[in-house]
């Protein structure tokens, strides 16, 4: 009896052992990724090593932490749904043993704590230690900063301890609420957890929206559009034509110190038009199969990922009207969860819908005007911008898997600390989120492409100087194509 004991004990120590493993690896994975795309925005700086370099250091060790944690929280569900498809369908297979129920839930638990971890602590000890001198009087260096930066985590911790007991009051006049709050590991921080997911998720719904009317733009600039009734070589000598002015006006300013402001202007314009030179001759020397028959397809892609996602909320909707259980919930069992519908086809479909949605939602959140000042710029990016875009990517990232829930995109259950949030059993909100997400999507698509029928009315009727259509569509409109005249439809 006892050397069956230990043998249990064995098992559990190396079962955990393993599973530490490979969550070390992932993570180690994801942070090298994460390490490489922030120093590729990031800031040149001098070689020089003195404080502020290795201030700058930390933060970005601090941002690359952050960044990975968010790309862990993106692969939860997908990571999960391969892995209770390969379980279901290959059950007894050796060497997929270390691929079970344990290490899923704990690698959503490692998310949900490395997410409040990096959203509470990591991110404004960042930013407040990026933003520190030292206090007056004290004598500057590494330690001043960091103290200053401890008592500034200090009162911002009071200062969200202080609201969220006011907003508890508000919203739950309760004594046994109020006392709960005391319980800071097992209340207080998923309770606040649950109002930054709520949060998140409504992001998500400002951002997707628009993210995915807007993929349709974005790839239109990197793919080479079909060429149709249109004489590249015409417009390409034309373009010419037109540095070539530019340069001889350039030269002639920079000779007379009168127009050199002017100068400013015309390098401007110069840079202008050599980039519609550089797409032009792109254009020119792509293969036929890429312009005739890769855009195409990209769009048809982009717009039946589109039309999938629209179509199974609406389904998600008349589930939830005729069926309350189909809230989503958190599953508290060890096993992941049941098989898919439709196998592994649902589950390959599910994924690549997630991913979709991640791409759009972040593609929309720098689309907005409110965030725009946050787009990153390659070699040119400040330390308090990337806090900025990591903070919001995280936010984003966490909140993806209870949006792919809440939306009917997937039917896995939520793990973990996922699934106690609060306000996913509010059957209002949930149908609210539900309706808000496919009346906005269908608006901002309908919007999209009806966009040049409209400004076409709008100057058949003469009122294409009222600005009555929206200000992007104008400013592209308003724009001269490469061979020097106005884009009509």
């Amino acid at each position: 009896m006892e050397e069956d004991d230990v043998t249990i004990r064995e098992q559990n120590f190396h079962s955990q052992v393993r599973e530490y493993i490979v969550c070390f690896l992932l993570f180690a994975v994801l942070y090298i990724v994460s390490y490489c795309v922030i120093t590729r925005y990031k800031r040149k700086s001098d070689d020089q090593e003195d404080e502020d370099a290795i201030v700058n250091r930390i933060s970005m060790y601090l941002c690359t932490f952050t960044l990975a944690v968010s790309g862990g929280a993106v692969l939860l569900l997908p990571f999960s749904i391969i892995s209770n498809e390969i379980l279901l369908s290959l059950p007894k297979n050796y060497y997929i043993q270390w691929l079970n129920g344990s290490l899923i839930h704990g690698l959503w638990n490692l998310v949900s704590l490395f997410s409040n971890l990096c959203l509470f602590v990591l991110m404004p000890f960042a930013y407040f230690f990026l933003e520190s001198e030292g206090f007056a009087g004290s004598k500057k260096g590494i330690r001043a900063r960091i103290l200053e930066t401890f008592v500034m985590l200090f009162l911002l911790g009071l200062l969200i301890l202080g609201i969220v007991w006011v907003a508890s009051a508000l919203i739950d006049n309760d004594a046994a609420s109020m006392e709960s709050l005391y319980d800071l590991w097992e209340f207080y921080l998923p309770y606040l957890y649950s109002c930054i997911s709520l949060m998140g998720g409504l992001l998500l719904l400002m951002c997707t929206p628009v993210g995915l009317s807007r993929m349709f733009t974005v790839m239109g600039q990197l793919l080479v559009k079909p060429t149709i009734l249109e004489d590249l070589d015409e417009q390409i000598y034309c373009i010419q034509l037109q540095e070539e002015a530019l340069e001889r006006r350039l030269n002639g300013t920079t000779s007379n110190c009168y127009f050199h402001g002017n100068s400013q202007h015309l390098y401007k314009d110069l840079d202008s038009i050599r980039n519609q030179r550089y797409k032009l001759e792109r254009r020119k020397k792509a293969s036929a199969w890429e312009k005739n028959l890769l855009y195409p397809i990209v769009m048809l892609i982009l717009l039946a990922g589109t039309t999938i996602s629209v179509l199974l909320v609406a389904l998600n909707i008349v589930y939830l009207l005729v069926d309350e259980t189909a809230l989503p919930k958190g599953s508290k069992e060890r096993d992941i969860g049941n098989a898919s519908t439709f196998g592994v086809a649902q589950a390959v479909i599910e994924i690549i819908l997630m991913f979709y949605l991640m791409v759009s939602s972040v593609v929309g959140f720098y689309s907005l005007w409110i965030f725009q000042e946050l787009t990153p710029r390659k070699d040119d990016t400040t330390m308090t911008t990337i806090i900025g875009c990591c903070v919001s990517i995280l936010v984003l990232s966490s909140a993806l898997p209870v949006m792919s829930r809440t939306l009917g995109i997937t039917r896995f259950d939520l793990l973990g600390d996922f699934g106690r949030f609060n306000w996913l059993g509010n059957f209002y909100i949930v149908v609210s989120y539900n309706l808000l997400f496919a009346v906005v999507t269908t608006w901002c698509l309908v919007r999209k492409f009806t966009s040049a029928v409209r400004e076409e009315l709008l100057k058949a009727l003469g009122l294409d100087k009222l600005n009555l259509s929206n200000s992007t569509t104008d400013a592209e409109s308003g724009k001269h194509a490469a061979n020097g005249h106005q884009k009509t439809l």
